[in-house]
């Protein structure tokens, strides 16, 4: 499998490029979706890709999508570039892995995102509130603890290269309508809560994620279903159960070796990004193959 930072499909209109997909309309009602191995951080797309890690996401979301079949639908037509539409076999090898055909849905205007720990912004805004999201939570709780229940922690969708914004579920209601958002709010929690037991089982502990759902009409009604990327090393936190421990930051199978590195040149988290080190490469590629690994039972084979 090539390594690919972007794609040029000539035969179908780029609808959108984003930090890491590039998404192509392929029919009136079809989106082929393309996980390619850029990478971001503090919201600036790096100029050096990891090698794989766009199979990697792809990959892992294709594993809790199949999990999760039978509680919530999502929007997979095809996973096998063999089965996608015929101009996009010349493109096998760099499709390979990385793509899905997907149905065209509405996404929802918030970010449903579920936090089963206290950290990230999540921990910022309790330093500064007592709460997260209009949730109010027990005083004198330290950076990664375990939370009581998990909290469902809705924020806006800002543009590429913006910061989203935490909102209280009354205000996602008003976003999206009554309906939308408490159906995403369920389904939200029951996705995370079935992924976070799973994954404790292979010594990884989620500890907060970010899903997409999108509207799609059936029979005149809306219907919520699953989208976009679930329970990956970008949407969540990932951290080895053997290391965590409560009261401060914890070690996680993502970027961290990028942003511990961009830290450390003191990265002014704002374009153009600098040249990423080939160790720091190989080192973030090599926690997201693990991730994999220890998840699915599988080797990558890349």
């Amino acid at each position: 499998m090539q390594c690919v930072t972007s794609t040029n499909l000539s035969e179908y209109p780029l609808l959108s490029r984003g930090k890491v997909r590039d998404i192509y309309e392929t029919g009136p009602d079809t989106l082929l979706i393309v996980t390619t191995d850029r990478i971001s951080a503090f919201d600036v797309v790096m100029d050096d890709p990891i090698p794989h890690k766009g199979v990697v996401l792809n990959q892992i979301t294709l594993f809790w999508m199949e999990k999760f079949a039978k509680l919530v639908p999502n929007h997979l037509l095809a996973t096998d570039v063999r089965d996608f539409p015929k101009p996009l076999q010349a493109h096998a090898d760099l499709l390979e892995g990385r793509s899905v055909l997907v149905r065209r849905a509405k996404p929802l205007a918030i970010e449903c995102i579920v936090r089963g720990y206290i950290t990230g912004s999540g921990w910022k805004d309790y330093q500064k509130t007592g709460g997260v999201s209009g949730h109010t939570l027990p005083v004198g709780l330290r950076e990664s603890d375990k939370l009581e229940q998990p909290l469902f922690t809705p924020s806006t969708k800002a543009e590429l290269g913006a910061h989203d914004e935490n909102i209280s579920v009354t205000e996602a209601m008003r976003i999206t309508g009554d309906d939308l958002a408490t159906q995403a709010q369920t389904l939200a929690l029951a996705i995370y809560s079935a992924g976070r037991d799973f994954a404790a089982g292979r010594g990884i502990i989620i500890a907060d994620t970010k899903f997409e759902f999108g509207t799609v009409s059936e029979g005149g009604k809306e219907k919520l279903i699953l989208i976009d990327e679930v329970l990956t090393p970008d949407s969540s936190r990932f951290w080895p159960m053997s290391d965590y421990a409560p009261g401060r930051g914890q070690q996680s199978f993502d970027k961290q070796f990028l942003r511990d590195w961009l830290e450390d040149i003191k990265f002014n988290k704002c374009p153009p990004a600098p040249k990423i080190p080939q160790e720091i490469i190989d080192r973030t590629r090599a926690k997201y193959l693990e991730a994999y690994r220890l998840l699915t039972g599988r080797e990558l084979g890349v």
